[in-house]
């Protein structure tokens, strides 16, 4: 597979390669597909989050915001009295 690239992909390319931390064009391309892999899945799960969060909305099943923070400052206050 052949493929041009911007100049200012190849720069980068060729900075990385100067750098020491890729051994090959090859390898840094790999690192990269990984990484938009890894994005996507990333993104994935989120969309399931939500939808699942969205179903509980519909549901009723929420906790109001105030007692959930009032809980997790109940939890830090704790963790710092018995730190002391």
């Amino acid at each position: 597979m052949n493929i041009v690239l911007k100049p200012e992909y190849e720069e980068f390319i060729q900075a990385q390669m100067q750098s020491g931390k890729y051994g090959s064009v090859e390898e840094i391309i790999g690192e990269a597909i990984a990484l938009l892999r890894e994005r996507k899945r990333q993104i994935e799960e989120l969309r399931e989050k939500i939808a699942v969060g969205t179903t509980q909305i519909a549901k009723g099943q929420v906790t109001d915001g105030e007692l959930v923070f009032a809980r997790l400052q109940e939890k830090i206050d704790r963790i710092e009295q018995s730190e002391v």
